[in-house]
């Protein structure tokens, strides 16, 4: 805080020596010299003022600044400026302007929607494909008093689900904790895919998987650490509020398929995870120039429970590398899952997106993708991505059919348009004709989704 006091004596010592008889000057008691002496004694009366109010100026400055030690001092014109204005008003008690604040929630989202030629769909490639509404989202994120908000609703035309909702708080610039429905730290993030149909792991609930449940994440380093607790799934659990469970964005175990059971089938047998401790560890090795590579393990065990009580356990593990080299980039997963269902199971009936699916209750997976983003200018097309995604699922429980997906696509970037075109082959693949539990041959579709990100 700026000391007022020198000023107002430099002032007054300036003005007293300008103002003084020359000492040599015999003062000569003259109507004169008297005016002069009135002048002079009126000018010491304005300079004591001055002074007083220069002295309430700097208590009141004292005062605030002990009330809120971070506000910052203002420019001594200001503060003259200020007690010239309010002098007359008694108990003024007003505080500094307060610093503009960067709080707030930013307000985003998206519109999709998207042309499909099904290759197992008689009707649709017979028409010569159909071009649906695909999805509006609406994201929240920003903070407010330094704690965080991030979330995201998505409406389809057969349903409506949450994607993310959580709360979160820095504690330092590389450790922070969520709490909320947050995504399962498991395997490549934030995708193990480059295509729109995400990778095999995703309709197991291995890729962009979320629950409801705390995480902390430690990042900005060459270590991404990420510990989590979850209480059961986004959908609340096996009891859970919603009352169908497959109005779902994240693929969640909702029951056991007893033999003869119909792998499309409502669940008989209703289950649901449940306590459920996740961890991910990665390392990110730096190479010259922009060239990383991030190799890393994840795991993750919980319980399984019906209604009533325990219903068995879970876990999974995987290992897993990202290689980033100039404008390529390569993923590696390899995964490992078992549910062990009291009683014993082969399948497990799953449910997202408005229908219910079955899973083997224990499998392998392996993913291997390739990409190649090449920048361009055309008009407003900025980027070009090449990209060739492979998926198998395999040694599945209860001699189930492998399943298996390739993806070769191309996505466009373009404003706020972000464009895929995939030609997707599969055999036992949810949304290419077939079931993961594997009930399906070898089919084909060729996709465009088109979405604007705003």
């Amino acid at each position: 805080m700026m000391n007022l006091k020198p000023l107002a004596c430099a002032v007054a010592i300036g003005l007293g020596t300008s103002l003084a008889p020359p000492v040599h000057a015999a003062p000569q008691e003259t109507d004169e010299y008297q005016s002069e002496s009135a002048e002079i004694a009126a000018m010491r009366a304005q300079i004591a003022a001055m002074q007083r109010r220069l002295d309430q100026m700097e208590q009141r400055h004292a005062q605030a600044k002990a009330a809120d030690p971070t506000a910052s001092p203002q420019p001594v014109a200001a503060e003259a400026d200020a007690v010239a204005q309010v002098e007359d008003e008694p108990g003024d008690s007003r505080q500094p302007a307060a610093e503009p604040s960067e709080d707030g929630i930013k307000l985003g989202g998206a519109v999709r929607f998207q042309y499909s030629n099904e290759g197992y769909a008689e009707s649709n490639h017979k028409r010569r494909g159909d071009m649906d509404f695909d999805i509006f989202r609406l994201d929240l994120n920003g903070s407010i008093g330094d704690v965080e908000l991030s979330a995201q609703y998505r409406w389809f035309q057969y349903m409506s689900a949450i994607h993310h909702a959580w709360v979160g708080y820095k504690f330092t610039d590389k450790d922070e904790g969520q709490l909320g429905i947050t995504r399962l730290p498991f395997g490549n993030q934030p995708f193990n895919s480059h295509s729109y149909f995400f990778s095999s792991n995703y309709y197991l609930g291995l890729e962009d998987s979320y629950q409801m449940g705390a995480l902390y994440a430690h990042s900005g380093d060459n270590w991404n650490v990420q510990l989590g607790f979850f209480k059961n799934d986004s959908m609340g659990g096996v009891d859970g509020f919603v009352s169908n469970r497959s109005e779902s964005y994240t693929y969640n175990v909702v029951g056991w398929r007893a033999p003869g059971e119909g792998n499309g089938d409502d669940p008989l047998n209703p289950i649901g995870v449940a306590d459920t401790g996740a961890a991910r560890v990665a390392y990110t090795f730096h190479l010259d120039g922009d060239n990383s590579v991030e190799v890393g393990a994840s795991a993750l065990r919980g319980s399984l429970e019906d209604s009533t009580r325990r219903a068995g356990h879970y876990d999974a593990e995987a290992l897993h590398a990202n290689a980033n080299l100039g404008r390529w980039n390569l993923q590696l997963q390899a995964s490992r899952y078992a549910y062990h269902v009291n009683g014993g199971a082969d399948r497990l009936a799953v449910g997202a997106y408005g229908f219910y699916d079955s899973i083997a209750a224990s499998a392998r997976s392996y993913t291997g993708n390739v990409a190649y983003r090449l920048p361009v200018s055309w008009g407003p097309v900025t980027a070009l991505t090449f990209y060739n995604d492979y998926s198998m699922v395999a040694r599945k429980s209860g001699h189930l059919p492998h399943t298996w997906m390739n993806i070769t696509g191309m996505s466009l970037e373009a404003g706020g348009l972000f464009t895929y075109f995939d030609f997707v082959r599969a055999r036992n693949q949810p949304f290419i004709g077939g079931s993961m539990a594997g009930d399906g041959g070898l089919e084909h579709r060729f996709n465009i989704n088109v979405g604007y990100y705003f």
